[in-house]
């Protein structure tokens, strides 16, 4: 299926969870920010989060400063 990461088109096997496509891209256990389709996915939902295809997911890497 088809869906798009941060604005480009990524294919991943149908029934894919996001916890799946965030340790395919070497993201998981990092200091990020989900949103799928406009809305944000806590981290405590990644594992229980599952992609259809044409979804829009958006990832941000959290920063810290001050």
């Amino acid at each position: 299926m088809r869906v798009q990461v941060n604005g480009a088109p990524h294919h991943l096997e149908e029934g894919c969870g996001l916890d799946h496509l965030l340790a395919e891209l070497g993201l998981a256990g990092t200091r990020i920010a989900v949103e799928l389709n406009e809305a944000v996915v806590p981290a405590s939902r990644h594992a229980k989060t599952y992609l259809a295809a044409g979804d829009r997911i958006e990832i941000v890497h959290a920063i810290g400063g001050g």
